[in-house]
Order: C-alpha cells, then sequence, then structure tokens
C-alpha cells in the first residue's frame, strides 16, 4: 500500500510538473477534457434541472390521476381529422362517472377559459388563469391554502360567485393574502367573493405557478360559457382509489364512457383517458433523449481531450527515458513504472475533467440568477460521473504510453537519455 502512495505522490509531483514547464502545451490538451466534461455535466444538469421543474409543475397530482377528454396526451393511430370530430366530455358525464365507475376516490370536472383581467376597484391584475372546477378538486389535486378555504359542494352545485385566488394576485389586489378574505373582486362583469388563497408557490421556467391562478365553481363558468362553447376546454378529472389496478379501472372507465355515448362494438372510442403515469414517461422518453444527444456531441470533444493528454504522456516518457533507466537500473519494476504514468495521465484528465466542473457550476449560478424561480441544478451525482469519466479517460489515453515506458530496456533507455 505504501508503493502505491508513494506512485501516486510522485506522480502527481511530475503531472504538476509538466502543468508548469509546457504551459501552453498542457492547456491545449486539456482543453478538449475541460470543454467534453463542461459539455456532458451541463447536459446532464440541465436536463435533470428540467425534469425537476415539469415535475414540480404536476406533483400535487399524483400519477395514478386521469384525464377523460376528446385530447390525447401522447402519439395516437387516430388521424387528426377524426379527432377533430370528438364531442367534448360534458357535465352530465362527469356524473355519470362519479355514480357508476366503482373504486372511484373522486371525479371532478374542469373546465379551461381564456386568461383574464381581474379587479379590484382601481387595481387589476392581468394574465389571470381561470380554473373551473367542481369542489373535488381538492380531492384530486394538493391544494394548499394559506388563507381561508376552498368552495364546497353546495357552492359548486348551484354556481356561487366565490373565488379561490393565488398569493400574487392576492397581493398585488389586496396588499396582503390576510386582507383578502370577503373582498370582492371582478371579473367577466360579475362580482366574485374571495374565500380562500393558495400558498405561494414561486413561478417556474414554463409558468404553470397557482400564485397568478384562480379557482372558481365551473356551474358558474357554465353559466357565462355555455355547455358548446368551443372555446373552452372540458376534461374529467379521475382518481382512483389506492391499490386498485390501473388497467382494469381504466378498462371499466372505458366500457362506461362506451355504453353512455351508444358507440356499437365496431366503433373506436370518440374520447381519449389519458393517465399522468404516461405523461411522466413521456417526460422520462423526452429527458433521456437529450441526455443521449448530450453525450453523442460531448464524446467528440472527450475524444480530442484523450488524444491530447496521450501526447503529453508521449512527450513525458521521451523526455523521462533516462530517468526510466536509471529507475529501472536501481530496481524498479515494470509495473511501478506503468502505474506511475497511468497515475501521470489520470491525475492530468481529472485537473481538466474539475476545471471543467467548475465552469458548470459558475454557469449553473449565472443561469439561476437570471432565470428567476427556476434553479439550474449541479448535483453530487453528476459531478461524481464527471470525475469518474475524466479519470477513464485519463486511464485510456494513458495506457499506451505507460506500457511502452514499462517496457523500455534498462541499457538501451540510459544510452538514449545519455
Amino acid at each position: 500500500m505504501i508503493i502505491y502512495l508513494r506512485v501516486l505522490k510522485e506522480s502527481l509531483n511530475f503531472a504538476i510538473n509538466a502543468l508548469k514547464n509546457n504551459k501552453l502545451r498542457t492547456f491545449l490538451s486539456l482543453l478538449g477534457v475541460t470543454i467534453g466534461i463542461f459539455s456532458i455535466i451541463a447536459v446532464l444538469a440541465a436536463v435533470d434541472s428540467l425534469k425537476k421543474e415539469v415535475e414540480g409543475s404536476i406533483s400535487s397530482l399524483d400519477n395514478s390521476t386521469i384525464f377523460l377528454g376528446r385530447f390525447s396526451f401522447g402519439p395516437t393511430d387516430v388521424p387528426s381529422w377524426k379527432r377533430e370530430q370528438f364531442p367534448d366530455v360534458t357535465y352530465e358525464e362527469y356524473q355519470m362517472v362519479k355514480k357508476q365507475v366503482p373504486d372511484l376516490l373522486g371525479a371532478s370536472y374542469q373546465l379551461n377559459v381564456q386568461r383574464e383581467t381581474v379587479k379590484y376597484e382601481e387595481k387589476s391584475v392581468e394574465n389571470v388563469e381561470m380554473i373551473a372546477v367542481t369542489h373535488e378538486q381538492t380531492v384530486i389535486e394538493e391544494l394548499k391554502l394559506s388563507e381561508g378555504r376552498f368552495f364546497n359542494e353546495s357552492e359548486s352545485n348551484r354556481g356561487a360567485p366565490v373565488i379561490v385566488i393565488g398569493h400574487e394576485i392576492a397581493t398585488s389586489l389586496f396588499g396582503s393574502p390576510e386582507s383578502s378574505l370577503g373582498k370582492k373582486l371582478r371579473v367577466y362583469g360579475r362580482k366574485f367573493t374571495v374565500i380562500g388563497v393558495m400558498k405561494k408557490e414561486g413561478s417556474g421556467l414554463f409558468g404553470g405557478s397557482k400564485d397568478t391562478a384562480t379557482f372558481w365553481p365551473v356551474n358558474m363558468a357554465r353559466r357565462i360559457f355555455g355547455d358548446n362553447n368551443k372555446a373552452t376546454f372540458p376534461f374529467i378529472l379521475i382518481k382512483p382509489e389506492k391499490g386498485v389496478d390501473n388497467e382494469e379501472f381504466i378498462a371499466m372507465l372505458t366500457a362506461k364512457m362506451r355504453i353512455h355515448r351508444g358507440l356499437k362494438s365496431e366503433e373506436i372510442d370518440n374520447f381519449f383517458v389519458n393517465q399522468l403515469q404516461g405523461f411522466s414517461d413521456a417526460i422520462d422518453n423526452m429527458t433521456g433523449t437529450m441526455n443521449g444527444i448530450g453525450w453523442v456531441i460531448s464524446l467528440f470533444s472527450l475524444l480530442v481531450g484523450g488524444f491530447g493528454i496521450a501526447n503529453i504522456m508521449f512527450v513525458s516518457v521521451k523526455e523521462r527515458t533516462n530517468l526510466i533507466g536509471i529507475q529501472k537500473a536501481l530496481g524498479a519494476k515494470n509495473k511501478f513504472v506503468l502505474l506511475q504514468f497511468l497515475f501521470e495521465a489520470m491525475i492530468l484528465a481529472i485537473i481538466g475533467g474539475l476545471i471543467g466542473l467548475f465552469f458548470v457550476f459558475i454557469g449553473s449560478l449565472i443561469a439561476s440568477a437570471f432565470s428567476g424561480d427556476f434553479q439550474f441544478i449541479l448535483s453530487p451525482f453528476n459531478m461524481m460521473i464527471g470525475t469518474g469519466i475524466s479519470a477513464f479517460i485519463g486511464l485510456i489515453s494513458g495506457i499506451i504510453p505507460a506500457i511502452s515506458a514499462a517496457r523500455l530496456n534498462p541499457v538501451d533507455a540510459i544510452r538514449t537519455g545519455m
């Protein structure tokens, strides 16, 4: 063990001397490793950050959550012209699902409408997301309120003029969430009483924050927009009970919908049952593809860096031929010489990799500072990957020069040096 530590120490000294004595050559050789590690880890960090951001935006929903509507979340064999003829899901179908589908934990009818401007006296907030839902939305989605409450079944059924608003809306219109309850804001030419305020979430890279969103009874929205308004996008959010087989549940839901719509056995479904798990899988596939592309591009830089380190090591072997001969004449084994040059190559590569990681770290801090609440993540796992790849590149690049050094004949090596 002591001899390996001694070899490592000597190799570190040789590597540092190589950096000092041949600054330009070493810089150009390590540049490839630095760029390669920077590219790989930057891509991994960006993809991890993107994945966390997307998953965070749907974290309030369970993966078993089902979206029933006329649109598909993913690829489908149904041609677009046929999909355009599919009818929207209706409030009556939502009621049917609640009554007839077994093993149902909850179902909520949601109507997506255009963003609106919300006013209170002389103040207003533009581009507000108006989410019209039934009272069961709290069963489907984890909604956290800092003040007040969500509307109840009675208010939902009769379409009461009540509303739950986001933190930013409450702050902009009323100064603070605490002073929002009971106030009446105006939207769609009607007055709505604020009964709840959502907890602050912070905005992400793709928006989607509830800070600038509102929840209000869907039956009020139905009175305003009607049930056949093509500007709205209705769907049913469904959550099965825990432990239920999702495939069986979806099969039962599909069967109930087909019977309700009177579809014949030879007719295809004129609706889509989208599971959130499928959306999560699509995200995983997308990020996996992005990672793969990043690896392919970065490997070219690593290949150049590997050739650069190999070049340094061949030059180092040539410059130290006399020293190698003396070491072997004094009894140094081939393994000692081999490990000495291998360690030196790995140390040089790791130095290049650490420089690349440092640049990724600085880049992540700058990117996070200029992207609002979106945070770029440089995880310890990615740092370990970068260091490991660097060491591997050094090992591969230094193996041939190290073998050639270990095989030198002591007499010939000393004579060559003289």
